[in-house]
Order: structure tokens, then sequence, then C-alpha cells
């Protein structure tokens, strides 16, 4: 408490007694902005109180040695990414500048499937090798862990600057369990991925996430999923789908996922929600109508989407699942061979039924090489344009490049139109994610922009200049909204009691800088970032502060 005075006063009833609080002592008081409290109602005038890490009064505080003028500022509940892969990357980057940057102060991570945890020892190297286009080449992680708190324990050690919500993903469970075998589970592996899911829910994650366009978890059968999602149903959490196809077959993919939710009685999350190339431009409208009548019979479905026209994925993801099987050293060793190496090509020229060809929908000038260590040289360029300099044909270029690399690259793909980019954006189903990685300047190479603009670009973008959002709709899209889908408790507002999660931007200048040519720029209008009560951000730039915390789901 503060200095304390006693008053004595009478009245008609005789004396009454009682205390004034003169001065309030707080560690930090953010003074004079204008509060979004991320709830979607009206802003409004007054300051911000914090002690031990949480908000401890919100209105009018009294002056203090530890005010911070904010006036002419909007502040804001730090933003929540729904949608993160930072736990790839947390170890290398424990400072998250690229995240807290633009002001994220939570990310959910293990997304599409692709958790760092659980991992059975006999089958590390798969793991291991399967994740390594995420991965920083750099940092030696040791792969010493089994379970997702260990996991998550290494990373507590490290430190990170800020809070991490996990999800365990499917395939890294399928990969401890199957391998990369094509199968049907037997009764004993599905009972043991059950006791995986169920360990790491036990853990405190969040929930579990899938990525069925991609080898191992595309070679899942709708049943093993229900079975899964049968293990969350009586544990908690919610379901995170990168959906088997988002493009000619986006809308029975999406009608897989809500079936399953609706089976299953679980909370579903359609993961960055967009139509792949131009002849599938419109889907998202139809796909969102479906979402709306799914709302309508009861079935708890959001979706989230990144506002930008381009993704961002593995280079081994343009080639069809099979080549995948058996894991990405039976790949190469499938690419390295004549025969199989012509096999592969024609199913890559022609297609196969069901699988999302982003050959076939983009064009190979729209895939461009994203990061690839072992080649800068062709870092920004599309495979259009390497198959160019290497005199021979794209698909051909595709798998030397996959060889020469060991299958260690990233690549970005052109192909979401900008009207179901707003459409999506605009509908009270979606909030904003990044999908990206962490990064900061000196990690080199050409990332998707995402990663140090996202949620700058949303408040820009959809917000100021064009309008199709107020101030307080968009806040709450990156801040309550995505918290409480995912389970955040105490986070996502600006509420007494709340941990202090916070970010001080300025309305006029809030942009993104970061390029597709030149990613690593970190955005401007953003002062002021708080992570437990703690500056991660202050004056517009990194302090190095790491007060980040390990989630978990009550």
């Amino acid at each position: 408490m503060g200095d304390l005075t006693v008053f004595r006063g009478a009245g008609k009833m005789g004396f009454l007694w009682g205390v004034i609080v003169l001065q309030e002592c707080f560690d930090i008081v953010l003074r004079g902005a204008r509060i979004v409290d991320g709830t979607g109602n009206p802003s409004f005038p007054g300051d911000v109180g914090i002690r031990d890490g949480r908000i401890a009064l919100v209105g009018h505080v009294p002056q203090g040695d530890r005010d911070l003028d904010v006036s002419g500022m909007l502040l804001c509940p730090g933003f929540v990414d729904i949608h993160n892969h930072a736990d790839h990357g947390i170890l290398a980057f424990p400072d998250a500048e690229s995240h807290v940057m633009q002001g994220v102060t939570t990310s959910v991570v293990g997304n599409c499937g692709l958790s760092m945890a659980p991992i059975n020892p006999r089958r590390t190297e798969l793991a291991r090798r399967y994740l390594a286009p995420f991965l920083r080449s750099e940092v030696e992680y040791g792969w010493d862990w089994k379970t997702s708190a260990e996991f998550f324990q290494k990373i507590k050690n490290n430190g990170t600057a800020m809070n991490l919500a996990p999800l365990v993903g499917h395939g890294t469970i399928r990969i401890a369990v199957m391998g990369f075998d094509d199968g049907v589970p037997s009764v004993e592996e599905m009972g043991l991925m059950k006791e995986m899911l169920a360990q790491s829910l036990e853990e405190g994650a969040f929930g579990l996430s899938s990525g069925l366009i991609y080898p191992p978890g595309s070679y899942a059968r709708a049943e093993e999923l229900v079975e899964l999602a049968g293990v969350m149903k009586d544990h908690g959490g919610f379901y995170a789908s990168h959906m088997r196809n988002e493009g000619d077959r986006l809308i029975e993919s999406l009608e897989e996922t809500l079936a399953l939710g609706e089976r299953c009685g679980i909370p579903v999350q359609v993961s960055h929600l967009k139509a792949v190339g131009r002849a599938n431009w419109g889907k998202v409208n139809e796909a969102l109508r479906l979402m709306e009548s799914a709302r309508q019979r009861g079935i708890d479905v959001n979706c989230d989407v990144y506002p930008y026209q381009a993704g961002m994925t593995t280079l081994t993801a343009l080639l069809p699942p099979a080549a995948l099987e058996g894991g990405v050293e039976r790949m190469l060793a499938r690419l390295s061979d004549s025969a199989e190496r012509g096999r592969i090509e024609a199913q890559v020229e022609k297609g196969i039924p069901g699988w999302e060809n982003w050959v076939k929908s983009l064009g190979w000038e729209k895939i461009v090489i994203s990061e690839c260590e072992a080649r800068k040289d062709v870092e920004g360029r599309s495979l259009e344009e390497i198959s160019c300099m290497w005199e021979c044909s794209p698909c051909q270029a595709l798998f030397d490049l996959l060889l020469e690399t060991r299958g260690i690259a990233t690549m970005l793909l052109f192909g979401i139109g900008e009207e179901d980019l707003r459409a999506a954006v605009k509908n009270p189903m979606s909030c904003i994610a990044s999908d990206s990685w962490v990064n900061a300047p000196r990690g080199g190479g050409k990332p998707h922009p995402r990663g140090y603009g996202t949620f700058p670009r949303f408040l820009k973008r959809f917000v100021r200049e064009n309008g199709d959002l107020s101030w307080e709709e968009g806040i709450r899209k990156i801040t309550a909204m995505p918290a409480a889908k995912a389970g955040i408790e105490e986070r996502g507002c600006v509420k007494e009691g709340f941990w202090a999660d916070l970010v001080v931007i300025d309305p006029e200048k809030i942009a993104d800088r970061a390029t597709f040519q030149d990613p690593h720029r970190y955005p401007e209008g953003l002062s002021h970032v708080l992570v437990n009560g703690e500056f991660v951000v202050k004056e517009g730039r990194p302090t190095g502060h790491r007060p980040g915390k390990i989630l978990k789901r009550r």
C-alpha cells in the first residue's frame, strides 16, 4: 500500500472512522493514454497503474515517481498471436525481437501439427530432420527432451521475452509413434498417440493442432483425428487445423474440420483461412458462410488470417505426399534415383487427385525461395528464375535444390486474392495471426515480412486507412478474442487484476516497414511493450529483458 491518513468525522449516526489511500505505490504508471481495453467497448481516457506484474488500477491514478507520459497514444492489451511457430526458434532468439517489436506479448505455438514435443528418443532424428527448415543451424538444441513439459522447461531456463501458450502437434505425435508410415495406426499405436496427447494436455497444452497438408499429418484418415479429438473432449482444449486443402478442395476440407468439431463437441480454429490460386478466389466467402451456418448449429468455430497475399512454408511441401514417406532422408534418396525422380516429376506436372499441388494452382513464377542457408544466391528468386539461371526445367531445379540443401529451405507462395483477404479480415469470426517464426535482423535470409509486420500492417491498412474496422473492433481481434478462443486466462484485456501485458501505439503512425525483398525491418509507431509488467520494448527499442512465461491451460 501507500501512505495512509486516518480521519474521524461526525454524522447523524455518530462517529465514522475510515481510511483514505493518499498515494498508491505502483511499479509503473502509464499516464494520459486513450485506453482501448480489448473487449470491443468504446475507448476512454485514463491511466494504468502496474504492481507486481499485474494491472492494479485503471482510471485516474495519483501522481507518482514512476510515471510515464503516454498522452496522445493508444494503450492496448498486448497482442495475442493465436497461430505462431515461435517454439521452433525461441532458443535461438529468446528476446523474440521480431515479435515484441510489433506488439506481440503472447504466442500460441505448436501449430500446423508441428510442435517440438513430445519426442520418441528412437525417432528423434526423423523429427529433427523434418523440422530442420524451421530451426536455426547456429543453435545446439540438444534434443534431450521427451515430453512437452521438458521442452518448455528448456525454454524457461533460457528465458523468453514473450509468453508462450503451447499446442501439441498431431504430426509430431504421429512421428513419435509411427514415423513417416502412410497407414492406419494399429490399436496399440492409436493408444500410444492418445496417451501422448493426454499427457501433453495434462502438462498444460492448450489443445491439438494438425497440419493435414504435410506428411505425416496428411496420411491420417478422419477417424484417427476423431479418436484424438475425443481425448481433448475429456481433458479440455481446442483443435486448430491447417486443413487438407486450401485451394481446389477448400470447401470439402472445411466440411471435414467442422464435422470433427460437431461430432466431438470441441472448439475448432481454422488456421490461416484463404483460397490459394486465382481459380479459387471467391471461395473464402463460401467458406465463411459455411462457418456461420456451423455456428448456428452450435459448433464453436473461428478462423485466423494473416494480412498478406502470400504464404510461407517448407520447400518440401511442393512434393506429393508419397515422396516424403519414410522421412526426409528417404525423400532425398528418391530424388537421387532417376526412375523415382521421373515418377515424382510426372506427379508434380500432372497432379494427383486430392493433393493440393501449388505448382499447378500458382505456377513456378509465383513460388519464391525465402530462406536457404546453403544457397544464399537463390533467396528472393522464383523457381522459374532459378531454372533459367541453371538452364534446366523448373521441376529439375526444385529437385536439385532440395538435394543440395538436404531439404532445408523455405518458400513464399504468392496466390491469395485481395478481396478474399479483406472478406476474411473483416468477418466477426476471424482474428489476426502472423503464422511466423521468431527472428531478428541478424537472422539473415528473406523470411516472410509477416514475422515483423503482421499486427502493425493490420492496424494500418484495415483500421486506419480502409476503415473496415474501428480501433476497438480491430484491437479486439488481436487481444481478447484470440485469448478467449485459446483459453488463455487473465490476458487480452486492460483490466484490473489481469497480467500487465500492454502495448502503447501512435494511431497516426503505426505501420509495417518489412517487405518481401527487405523483411528484417521493425515497424514504426509502437513505442512501448510490457510483458508481465516489465518493458520488453521501451521508447521503440527492445530492452533485452525476458519476463515471458510458459503459460498452462487450467
